[in-house]
């Protein structure tokens, strides 16, 4: 890690206590502070305490703040405490450069990495296997879980509410308990108990199993006396809730395939010293039926490290600071903006301008207030959206969200020559998995509507493409040629002009091409546009192919082709002619399957099972 130009803020904010620190230089923290979240009117308030205190000529430009609540988008209303508040809004009362929001179990998955052995403390057998799944869960206000994924030299924090799956009893003490609970609530999750209110509820619920009076005790008074063995209903209570802390644990290993390990954080357990170790816990991980040998392979750990959410927040930070630096954006479609500013109307440029700088409130604003902050008609804003791309406004938030939370739902893996052949065959399905879903998630409906209709009204449709795509145009001319559709495939680039030279008004010419840059492709569009044709383009987006295309479907997709075949980008272009095709061959028989309509003309052309 770099070393700061100046003075971070962290903080650790949860449902009773928020506690804040500056890191001076990576990994040191000072004029560390515990304040009391009642203490205090909103979470601007808090901060603005710590700050107060900080010596008057410290500059804090930059900030990290994990919470105990889901961060999505620019607004965030805590599920254990009234606080809400918009981060676009507190980073400029804050007069911060920079404010990272994000789960506060999400940034202390982050920091696992970085843990040494004297910051945690294992329970029981097991060995971590390395670069592989982690899972972490942990109890305090309420049941935080997340977990690390390995993605080439670094990690992937996913963001979970894994706490809020329902507790499902394994013997008759578990289900008086439930019995108990449903008094209460219409739906127990493991985070009704497995939390400081959870504990509170176990100990009524305990009193009424054993017949025991019942006392309105405190979560730190029902640990206390468990711990002091004073108390039959606190001890019973404390040991079930370790008992199922083992329950949840062993199901997130087996849902994660967590075989680097288990982690136990939060503010309870960490708390319970040698108890833990001596409880119920590991017993009932490693309980797990027919996957009780796979579980007792897996290591569980308590955290123990002081810092560690700090850590964690710090590390989304710095990733955060080095993203902006090194690509100019915050996410993707951040950047996909800067890179087309240049290229988009003098209005839509306004709309740009006013995104790159508020983009965390745009998220939550309507489409009104966009347009009058950019200066600029609503229609404006739906064009700078399409432009992109987008369906529309709420499809562009959607993207511009998924790049401001602090977590990836999906990413790129990096295959090594260390893989064995199954790890290599997982990582190459694994990354042309997460390529289609990013693909679909950028699909523009009246694009697609589009270049279906035009095929749909052609009266001959040629397919053109370069080098490694030349696949792509001639897989195409297959599938529409079953069509009965008049069609023709043409990958040399002195027969393309010369093909594009012959259409006529009607006809439709369908270009593909990873970068939309090739001057032999955009001669073609250019030739096919003056002879009155139409142009279907499948390309990058804001490639001066796409501009000059009456329908473009957008697949970005880099691959380098000075080092390597393109593999995942021809499938996915390849997906695309399929959903043409699908959509052609439905639209012209809707009563019929797609697959049996694609496949009428001529079934002796596929493979078939010569036993029937």
């Amino acid at each position: 890690m770099r070393e700061f130009d100046s003075p971070r803020l962290i903080a650790d904010i949860g449902g009773t206590f928020a506690r804040f620190a500056l890191e001076t230089s990576p990994g040191e923290f000072e004029h560390i502070a515990l304040l009391r979240c009642a203490e205090h009117a909103d979470f601007h308030a808090a901060v603005r305490a710590f700050m107060d205190r900080l010596p008057r000529q410290l500059r804090v430009a930059h900030a990290a703040i994990a919470i105990a609540n889901p961060v999505e988008g620019d607004q965030v209303r805590m599920t254990n405490y009234h606080w809400q508040f918009s981060i676009e809004e507190a980073r400029q009362r804050l007069g911060l450069d920079t404010l990272v929001v994000v789960n506060d179990f999400t940034a202390l998955a982050m920091a696992l990495p970085r843990l040494r052995g004297g910051e945690i403390r294992q329970i029981g057998g097991g060995e971590p296997r390395a670069h592989s799944v982690i899972g972490l869960l942990g109890s305090g206000s309420g049941l935080g879980v997340s977990g690390l994924i390995p993605a080439g030299e670094g990690w992937i924090s996913l963001g979970s509410e894994g706490g809020h799956t329902n507790f499902a009893p394994r013997d008759e003490r578990e289900i008086a308990l439930l019995r108990f609970a449903w008094n209460e609530y219409e739906h127990v999750s493991f985070e009704r108990l497995l939390s400081g209110p959870g504990l509170e509820l176990m100990h009524r619920a305990m009193a009424d199993y054993l017949k025991r009076p019942s006392e309105a005790l405190s979560a730190p008074e029902i640990t206390a006396r468990a711990l002091e063995a004073t108390d039959p209903v606190c001890e019973e209570t404390l040991e079930l809730f370790c008992t199922l802390l083992g329950t949840a644990a062993a199901n997130l290993a087996v849902t994660l395939g967590a075989l680097g390990g288990i982690y136990i954080g939060g503010g309870i357990v960490p708390r319970l010293g040698e108890y833990f170790d001596r409880s119920r816990f590991r017993a009932r991980f490693e309980d797990k039926g027919r996957f009780s040998d796979y579980v007792a392979a897996i290591p569980t750990f308590v955290i123990t490290a002081e810092h560690a959410t700090f850590k964690g927040a710090s590390a989304i930070l710095e990733a955060q600071l080095r993203s902006l630096q090194t690509s100019g954006g915050a996410s993707a479609i951040v950047g996909q903006i800067r890179r087309a500013r240049d290229g988009l109307s003098p209005a839509e440029q306004r709309v740009a301008d006013h995104v790159l700088a508020h983009s965390r409130k745009v998220l939550n604003d309507p489409i009104a207030e966009i347009a009058k902050a950019a200066n600029v008609s609503q229609p404006t804003v739906i064009r700078f959206c399409r432009s992109l791309g987008c369906e529309g406004l709420s499809d562009f938030k959607l993207r511009l969200a998924s790049g401001l939370t602090g977590t990836v739902p999906v990413s790129h893996t990096q295959v090594t020559q260390d893989d064995s052949m199954v790890e290599l065959g997982e990582k190459v399905l694994g990354n042309t998995a997460s390529a289609i879903l990013q693909v679909r998630s950028q699909l523009n409906r009246d694009m697609i509507d589009r270049s279906i209709e035009l095929l749909l009204k052609a009266s001959r449709i040629e397919f053109f493409a370069i080098g490694h795509y030349g696949v792509v145009a001639q897989d195409a001319q297959f599938k529409f040629l079953r069509l009965g559709v008049a069609c023709n495939a043409y990958v040399e680039p002195r027969l393309q002009l010369l093909a594009a030279q012959t259409l006529k008004p009607g006809d439709v010419a369908v270009l593909i091409s990873s970068s939309g840059k090739l001057p032999e492709l955009i001669a073609v569009a250019d030739a096919a546009r003056e002879r009155g044709a139409h142009v279907v383009a499948i390309t990058a987006s804001q490639s001066p192919l796409a501009k000059k295309a009456d329908a473009a479907l957008i697949v970005d997709h880099v691959e380098d082709v000075a080092t390597h075949l393109p593999m995942i980008s021809r499938i996915l272009h390849l997906l695309v002619i399929d959903m043409l095709a699908v959509g052609v061959a439905m639209r012209r028989d809707p009563a019929g399957p797609a697959g049996a309509v694609l496949g009428a003309a001529h079934p002796d052309l596929d493979e078939t099972d010569e036993d029937g």
